[in-house]
C-alpha cells in the first residue's frame, strides 16, 4: 500500500518543468498580473525508512500570469542535503528526525535543512522557509537557489516558517523555536525593519518545551501560543516519542508589547494551534483568530496514540484583556473542520473582515485532503464554501488583490484531480467563492498539493 503522503495529491513531482504555456479554461480576470508561488515537500528519491513530509525536499512552483496568459515553472530548493543526495543518486537522510535512519556516509554532516514549508517576500529578498534552519534565498523568476540567508549573520540559527510582515510599518517579525538547544524553554523573537536588518531581539521562556509553528501579530502586541505538544531529546534517547501530547499541561499564551517588551501570560484548555488567520487589538483588547486542534496526532509520552476524534480544526476566536492576565475567552466561529487560514494580507495585524480557508476534509475527518475553499465574513458571521469535488484535493487559498478595498480580489489555489491525474490553478472571486472558479490554468502533469503559498505582484 502506498504511503498516504506519497500518493495522489501528495505524490512527489520528480521532474522540473520550464516555460509551459498553460491551457486556460474560463476567463482570466482583467488586470490580474503577478506570480502565484506554492512550496511543499517533493522528495527527489524514494525516502529511507518511514516518511515524514515535514522533512521532504522542498520544491517551489510558480504560475506567472500576465496579459491574460500564464506559464509554469518548478524547481527544487537545492539545499546541501538535496545536493548530497543528488550526487549519490539516492536518499541519504532519513525523514524521521532520528540520526540512525540516515545513511552512515552522512553521519555528523550538518545541512541547511529542506526549506519546504513557506515563502516570504521582504526587503527585496524572496525566502524559502522551514522551522529548523535559516531561510534559503530563491530567485523570484528562475527559482534558482541562491543560498542560506542569516540577515547578515544576526540570525542566531533558525526562524519560523510563519513570519509576519506589518503592512503599515514594513517591519517583519519572526520567532525562532529552539533557537538555542541549551535553552529548550526559550523562544527567540526578532524584529526586521523594512530594509531587511534585524533591529530588535529578545527571548521568551515558557514552562515547557513546546512545538510552536505560528504566532500572532497586532499593531501593538505579539502573541505566542505554547501548546502542550512537547519536544524532548531525553525522551527520544529513552525510546519514547521525541514529540508528545501532554494535555495536562494546558495551553499558555505569552503576549508581549511590540515596543516596550512588557510581557503577560494567559491560559486556556489544551489544544494544538498550527495556523493563525489574523490578529488585532483595540487598546488592551486583543483578538486572535486561529484554527486550534482539540488533539494533535502525536502520541502521549508513553507512546499511546491520541484520540483521532478530537483532531478536527475549527476557526476560533480567542480574546484577551491585557489588564487581566489569566484565562482567555474562546469562541468557535465555524462548525465544520477547516485549516490553512489566510486573509487579504494588506490587513495583517489590523481589524479585518474577510478570511479564507481550506475545508471539507482534513484532520478529524475520514479524508486526509481538503476538498473545498471557504470564505468567512466576520461582519455577518457567515461562511460560504466552494466544493471542488469528491476527487479533487485543494491547497491553501492565497489572496490576490484586484482593487483597493479589503477582500476585493481573487483566491488562487492549486487543485489536484484524482480522475485525470493532473493539477490546475483555480482562480475564484474572493467575494463569491460558491460560484467556483472563474478560470482554471491547466497543467499536463500532477503537482503536489504542498503546504503554503504566496502571491507576488512584481514579476520582473
Amino acid at each position: 500500500m502506498s504511503h498516504p503522503y506519497l500518493s495522489k495529491g501528495y505524490a512527489p513531482l520528480r521532474q522540473e518543468f520550464d516555460g509551459v504555456d498553460l491551457e486556460i479554461e474560463g476567463t482570466m480576470p482583467a488586470g490580474l498580473a503577478g506570480t502565484f508561488y506554492r512550496i511543499g515537500p517533493s522528495p527527489q528519491f524514494p525516502p529511507r525508512e518511514s516518511y515524514n513530509p515535514l522533512l521532504g525536499d522542498g520544491m517551489v512552483h510558480a504560475f506567472r500570469i500576465a496579459n491574460g496568459r500564464a506559464s509554469y515553472r518548478n524547481r527544487w530548493v537545492r539545499t546541501k542535503r538535496w545536493q548530497l543526495e543528488h550526487q549519490a543518486g539516492r536518499a541519504l537522510f532519513g525523514t524521521t528526525g532520528a540520526p540512525r535512519d540516515s545513511d552512515p556516509s552522512v553521519a555528523g554532516i550538518a545541512t541547511d535543512g529542506v526549506a519546504n514549508t513557506n515563502l516570504v517576500s521582504h526587503a527585496g529578498r524572496f525566502l524559502a522557509l522551514e522551522e529548523g534552519n535559516a531561510p534559503i534565498e530563491i530567485d523570484t523568476v528562475t527559482l534558482a537557489t541562491q543560498g542560506p540567508w542569516s540577515f547578515d549573520g544576526r540570525l542566531p540559527r533558525n526562524m519560523t516558517a510563519h513570519p509576519k510582515v506589518d503592512p503599515v510599518t514594513g517591519e517583519m517579525v519572526l520567532i525562532a523555536n529552539f533557537e538555542n538547544f541549551r535553552e529548550p524553554l526559550s523562544v527567540g523573537l526578532h524584529a526586521v525593519d523594512a530594509s531587511g536588518a534585524i533591529v530588535r531581539s529578545t527571548k521568551i521562556s515558557g514552562s515547557y518545551p513546546a512545538l510552536i509553528h505560528d504566532f500572532a501579530l497586532t499593531a501593538d502586541f505579539i502573541a505566542i501560543v505554547f501548546c502542550p505538544v512537547t519536544v524532548s531529546l531525553k525522551r527520544a534517547m529513552e525510546g519514547r516519542p521525541v514529540i508528545a501530547w501532554e494535555p495536562e499541561l494546558a495551553t499558555r499564551v505569552a503576549i508581549m508589547r511590540r515596543q516596550s517588551g512588557d510581557l503577560r501570560w494567559f491560559e486556556g484548555p489544551a489544544c494544538m494551534a498550527w495556523h493563525v488567520m489574523n490578529a488585532f487589538n483595540d487598546k488592551g483588547h486583543i483578538v486572535v483568530d486561529l484554527c486550534p486542534q482539540g488533539a494533535p496526532m502525536f502520541p502521549f509520552t508513553d507512546g499511546r496514540p491520541p484520540d483521532a476524534a478530537h483532531a478536527g480544526q475549527f476557526l476560533t476566536r480567542w480574546e484577551f484583556d491585557w489588564s487581566k492576565p489569566g484565562a482567555f475567552v474562546a469562541r468557535r466561529l465555524v462548525s465544520t473542520p477547516c485549516e490553512y487560514p489566510r486573509i487579504d494580507e494588506r490587513r495583517t495585524a489590523q481589524p479585518y473582515r474577510h478570511g479564507y480557508l481550506a475545508c471539507i476534509g482534513g484532520p478529524g475527518t475520514a479524508d486526509i485532503f481538503q476538498r473545498g475553499i471557504g470564505h468567512y465574513d466576520h461582519a455577518n458571521e457567515r461562511s460560504d464554501v466552494w466544493h471542488a469535488g469528491a476527487t479533487c484535493a485543494v491547497a491553501e487559498p492565497v489572496f490576490a488583490p484586484g482593487g483597493t478595498a479589503e477582500g476585493h480580489g481573487f483566491l488562487l489555489t492549486n487543485v489536484y484531480d484524482e480522475k485525470s491525474g493532473t493539477s490546475h490553478l483555480a482562480i475564484l472571486d474572493a467575494h463569491d467563492v460558491t460560484s467556483g472558479p472563474i478560470a482554471r490554468l491547466h497543467l499536463k502533469h500532477a503537482m503536489p498539493v504542498g503546504f503554503h503559498g504566496l502571491w507576488r505582484v512584481r514579476c520582473a
